[in-house]
């Protein structure tokens, strides 16, 4: 049975938290009250430029991201996509789902008019980066992070 692309509903946040800390960094860095998360999903369903995609497979959800689109001036006014919390769950994984995500996120970037796509990817994620070179991502900069 095929995975089904969608957008995100309020009730998928509990299936997308699990799938959010089902590794040894994510477990680390999340575990809010569910509030919290509900609070966040509505701020995101709320504004266009976001979009939060689940990938469905009988009924389960089996995958997620979050896909923004971003305004700059730089790139001659274009718009850029970012994507983030990349997630496929650990039964399923190198079954190409998580091409099949990314396909649907470029797809949607470009529809929306935006000139590149970009993430960021924990430095310790090694198979991670192997699957981004596959599809032809460039690790191009060097980014940083600083906890606020």
């Amino acid at each position: 049975m095929a995975v089904i692309f969608r957008d995100a509903c309020r009730a998928d946040v509990p299936a997308i938290l699990a799938l959010l800390m089902d590794d040894p960094l994510g477990a680390a860095r999340e575990g809010a009250p569910i509030k919290t998360y509900l609070a966040a999903f509505d701020d995101i369903a709320a504004t266009p430029s976001h979009q939060l995609i689940v990938g469905e497979k009988a009924g389960e959800i089996v995958a997620c991201c979050q896909l923004t689109l971003l305004y700059g001036l730089s790139r001659k006014g274009g718009r850029r996509a970012l994507v983030e919390a990349v997630r496929v769950a650990p039964k399923l994984r190198s079954m190409g789902i998580g091409a099949e995500l990314m396909a649907e996120c470029e797809g949607r970037a470009k529809a929306a008019g935006a000139s590149v796509i970009q993430l960021t990817t924990d430095k310790s994620r090694q198979r991670a980066h192997a699957f981004y070179e596959r599809l032809g991502y460039v690790a191009s900069h060097l980014g940083y992070k600083k906890p606020l």
